[in-house]
């Protein structure tokens, strides 16, 4: 029998990974406590099992817990249900990416193990991600007794693990905030200003998607390195000088942008010609 696993908040990370869990029989989704009866019921809707809890203490022991709760929640929810529940022998995790598993240090202390798993996508469609699962990168790391659970649980699933190092667990986000959302404002810059030389938005976009594509084919084809062209690394700095100061003279945060990304691009373009 699949060992009873309870959820303490169940957003959209929280009620694809608890189908998930049920539809694979790795875990039997036990109780769950949400803000409000009516969210509980949507989540139980969609995960297919469990119950609703009215707090945290009306929660029946379970063999493993998740807190999908917003990153400042973690520490003050597991400190109280480390108050409230005899916890010694349980797993409990968390699925942040910008958190590390001694977020959970309070249900340590009273003996249980705790991990964190991190899936690295998009959770904006449950529904989808429920779907398609499989194949989905996933940051882990935190006790090995803990871990012993969890990964072939998620492994089960469809998840791909990468252990990661929880001491830099914070420069581990940061990789898919440049990755994902820091990418995005570098090519809104690049539209913005192919506008500014009188470029319809539509037209800028199709002018900068072979651009982009080819770039990040090259990216993970190559390497970075090898991908990496433009005056920079041609040395050109006389021109990369001129188009700092005329995006400066158009719009100062696109400028200052710009000049941000000199000074990394060039030690980049130093390794190419290692």
């Amino acid at each position: 029998m699949a060992p009873a696993l309870n959820l303490v908040g169940a957003g959209h990370v929280g009620r694809a990974l608890g189908r998930l869990f049920h539809a694979h029989g790795v875990f039997m989704p036990q109780d769950l406590l949400t803000r409000s009866q009516a969210s509980a019921r949507q989540a139980l809707d969609f995960i297919g099992a469990g119950g609703a809890a009215q707090s945290l203490a009306g929660m029946r022991p379970a063999r493993a817990w998740m807190l999908a709760v917003n990153d400042d929640q973690i520490a003050p929810v597991c400190a109280e249900l480390a108050r409230v529940h005899d916890l010694h022998g349980a797993v409990l995790f968390h699925c942040s990416g910008a958190k590390a598993s001694s977020e959970l240090q309070a249900a340590r202390d009273t003996g249980a193990w705790v991990a964190s798993v991190h899936p690295i996508r998009s959770f904006a469609d449950p529904e989808g991600v429920a779907r398609a699962f499989g194949g989905t990168f996933c940051g882990i790391e935190g006790d090995p007794a803990a871990l012993a659970l969890l990964a072939p649980a998620f492994e089960t699933i469809g998840a791909r693990l990468v252990p990661i190092d929880p001491a830099a667990k914070t420069v581990y986000h940061a990789a898919a905030v440049f990755a994902s959302n820091y990418l995005v404002t570098v090519l809104d810059a690049s539209l913005r200003a192919y506008g500014a030389a009188g470029v319809p938005e539509e037209v800028a976009r199709e002018l900068a998607r072979p651009l982009a594509e080819e770039t990040l084919a090259n990216v993970f084809r190559l390497g970075p390195a090898a991908a990496l062209s433009g005056p920079v690394a041609r040395g050109d700095f006389a021109t990369v000088a001129r188009q700092q100061a005329a995006l400066a003279q158009w719009d100062a945060p696109t400028g200052q942008l710009y000049e941000a990304l000199v000074a990394p691009t060039a030690g980049l373009a130093a390794r190419k010609n290692i």
